[in-house]
């Protein structure tokens, strides 16, 4: 496999949501061709006649370069692959671009999450559904509309194959889109899936009025068991200390952007679950991957009681203030974040 970049002319952003449209401006950006897939193809054609997203990115202008279809299979054609959609429904996607897509072409992971019926990371449902492609992961401390705009950010761009990585790297990074190389790519998923979770339980705790201490504490405590988890998996934990694991919980934590901090703050202050979703046209990851990181860290052995509390709310019925309780009630521990019980 060749360094050079010029093998990544076009690239094919799959998803065209709020991150999977400031993907498509980033790459625009850095000088390829793209083409964005868009599910809907009214999202399709107000990118292609009026250069902006209304739905799921709005008062954002698009470089005219970006062209959009509906047509997933055109979009595979691309000389590398972001993959974007929501993470519950990354299945479904790569299924149905595996009959057309190109053995060698590369594909890298933007959604985050994990899958809710299986447990699965995200790159180990593209093992299953589009067995010996080249994965990379792209994940990092970003709101969609900031990276839109160009506003400086910082990425981890994670492959086991490193001469892959580099051209990744080198193929979509621009002064303001900053791209830092990793081998870890199972160590990048699991910071962007369990950060999610994390936030939600911060927005319970704003919501609530807790005060910021409780939410520093939170936070910090929300990445002791985010690095036990990664450890369990088989990440390193300088990983989970950088953009994609404390950035990203850091950004998501404390944004009033953040679609799982907000929900997290509606839910404290009183609102229905399913009130707040059916308000939303955006995801909060975070409401799945609740469940399934929940799942996952009883599987392997891993004490998360924060994940658990939140799962406990989202979808067993769970009182807020009892829950919150019961965390407060745990025993005293020892601080430390290896594998384990907290």
């Amino acid at each position: 496999m060749t360094s050079n970049i010029n093998d990544i002319r076009t690239i094919g952003v799959i998803g065209a949501g709020a991150w999977g449209t400031a993907l498509a401006s980033v790459t625009r950006r850095a000088g390829r061709a793209v083409l964005l897939w868009a599910h809907e193809a009214e999202v399709a054609a107000a990118i292609n006649k009026d250069h902006e997203n209304p739905l799921f990115l709005p008062d954002v202008s698009l470089d005219p370069g970006i062209a959009a279809t509906a047509d997933l299979a055109a979009a595979g054609e691309a000389d590398a692959l972001l993959l974007v959609p929501p993470a519950q429904h990354l299945r479904a996607v790569t299924g149905a671009l595996a009959p057309s897509l190109p053995d060698g072409t590369p594909i890298v992971l933007c959604a985050k999450g994990v899958e809710q019926e299986t447990g699965r990371l995200m790159s180990e449902v593209v093992a299953e559904t589009l067995p010996g492609r080249p994965v990379a992961v792209l994940s990092g401390p970003t709101f969609a509309a900031e990276v839109a705009r160009d506003l400086p950010t910082a990425v981890t761009v994670a492959a086991a194959d490193p001469v892959l990585g580099r051209r990744l790297v080198e193929a979509i990074g621009t002064p303001h889109f900053r791209p830092y190389l990793s081998d870890d790519p199972v160590g990048a998923e699991i910071g962007g899936a369990v950060k999610n979770v994390i936030a939600i339980a911060c927005g319970i705790l704003i919501g609530r009025r807790l005060g910021d201490n409780a939410r520093a504490a939170l936070i910090t405590r929300g990445l002791a068991e985010m690095v036990r988890l990664g450890l369990a998996k088989g990440a390193r934990e300088a990983t989970l200390m950088g953009l994609s694991g404390l950035g990203d919980l850091t950004l998501t934590c404390s944004g009033p952007q953040s679609r799982n901090l907000s929900l997290g703050i509606a839910l404290g202050e009183g609102r229905p679950l399913a009130d707040i979703l059916d308000g939303r046209r955006s995801v909060a990851e975070g409401v799945f991957t609740a469940a399934s990181v929940t799942q996952l860290a009883e599987r392997l052995g891993v004490d998360m009681p924060i994940a658990a509390a939140v799962n406990a709310i989202l979808h067993r019925g769970a009182d807020i203030n009892e829950t919150i309780a019961g965390l407060l009630a745990r025993p005293f521990r020892a601080e430390a974040t290896e594998r384990g019980a907290d």
